[in-house]
């Protein structure tokens, strides 16, 4: 059975439905080496990273979902980075090598398309670095509140500076879960967004956040919209799972602690697994730590993410969180029996380590 699985998987055929959900019946061992042989035959033994800092220039937002611990409770806390803080920050992650600027906020109903056009022209003007910033649920908003089309308001940003669109307010695309843990924007919402960024020749990455209340059908019907966007665009660079952090959020009253290590390992190898037609699976140190981040390379993963200068909405949770050193992922890469590459926002090797 399990040959059955690689095989569809190397010679990029869809499995179905109910042949995803039977593999989380699997032994989670027998799923790594599913995982594993798919992963070395199409990646090697190279395993990337980037530099990058995450800058999350506004935690005022008005759609104050259940599971997120980071935006402003009441307006005494808000903020917005102002453009010389936010460059401030730029400066000092490029001159510790940063390759990759994230800018991910909050929902802030004070900021329209201008002030992000006119921020992007700015760090273009001053450093040379790319732009991998703003979720679709940022881009949904904006599309409302200038009510343009959603390939207008991404064309403009691209051509202020935005360079990829990162995969964040995915959570789980199913309609059913959303409406109880997010007031974003929908499932389809969330993939019109990156269609058309594929369309226009942008490239994304896909993410997931599962461990809440989601079933196994659910995180099934994620994964399978996301290898079907990716058949028809082929835009998607990275996959990236990583798990619910209940800490000072309101969904805490019901999911009280995160999904398990084993949980995160089995859902790593589904993914390498279902998603045949996208190379690169990200683990999330940030969520597991090094230890458990650095064993699912075993399990499907070839890419070791960022090292996140800066990260402030995870944090948020009370997940005790420091920068990783360039050195350290190199170490436990190597540690792995893995072949370390710096690499850039699109994937390609910039130097091996």
């Amino acid at each position: 059975m399990s040959t059955d699985y690689i095989e569809k998987n190397l010679n990029g055929e869809d499995i179905s439905f109910d042949e995803a959900v039977e593999l989380f019946s699997f032994p989670v061992h027998d799923l790594g080496y599913m995982a594993d042989r798919i992963r070395k035959e199409k990646c090697g033994d190279v395993v990337g990273f980037v530099i990058d800092r995450n800058i999350n220039y506004t935690n005022a937002c008005i759609s104050k979902c259940k599971f997120c611990a980071f935006y402003a409770r009441d307006g005494s806390q808000e903020y917005v980075l102002s453009y010389d803080e936010i460059l401030g920050k730029v400066a000092d992650a490029v001159e510790r090598d940063a390759t990759q600027i994230m800018l991910q906020g909050g929902i802030n109903p004070d900021l329209g398309i201008e002030w992000f056009e006119g921020l992007f022209r700015e760090i273009k003007k001053r450093f040379d670095v790319d732009i991998h910033s703003l979720s679709p649920p940022e881009i949904i908003y904006l599309v409302k509140k200038e009510g343009m089309s959603i390939e207008e308001v991404i064309s403009r940003l691209r051509d202020a500076g935005l360079d990829s669109i990162p995969g964040g307010g995915a959570e789980i695309l199913s309609d059913e879960i959303r409406m109880e843990i997010s007031n974003k924007c929908t499932s389809e919402e969330w993939i019109h967004v990156m269609e058309t960024a594929h369309r226009l020749g942008m490239k994304t990455t896909a993410t997931m956040m599962f461990g809440h209340v989601e079933k196994e059908k659910h995180i099934v019907e994620h994964l399978f919209k996301i290898r079907d966007l990716q058949k028809k665009t082929g835009g998607f660079t990275a996959f990236i799972p990583w798990s619910f952090q209940p800490g000072n959020t309101e969904l805490q009253r019901t999911v009280k602690e995160p999904a398990p290590p084993l949980s995160y390992l089995r859902i790593v190898a589904v993914s390498r697994i279902v998603l045949h037609n996208i190379r690169n699976i990200q683990v999330s140190w940030l969520t597991q730590g090094m230890e458990i981040a650095t064993l699912a390379l075993d399990f499907g993963a070839n890419d070791f993410g960022g090292v996140m200068l800066e990260e402030n909405v995870v944090k948020a949770t009370g997940k005790e969180f420091r920068p990783v050193r360039a050195d350290e992922i190199v170490s436990a890469i190597r540690k792995a029996g893995r072949i370390p590459a710096r690499r850039d926002t699109y994937y390609n090797i910039i130097e091996f380590c």
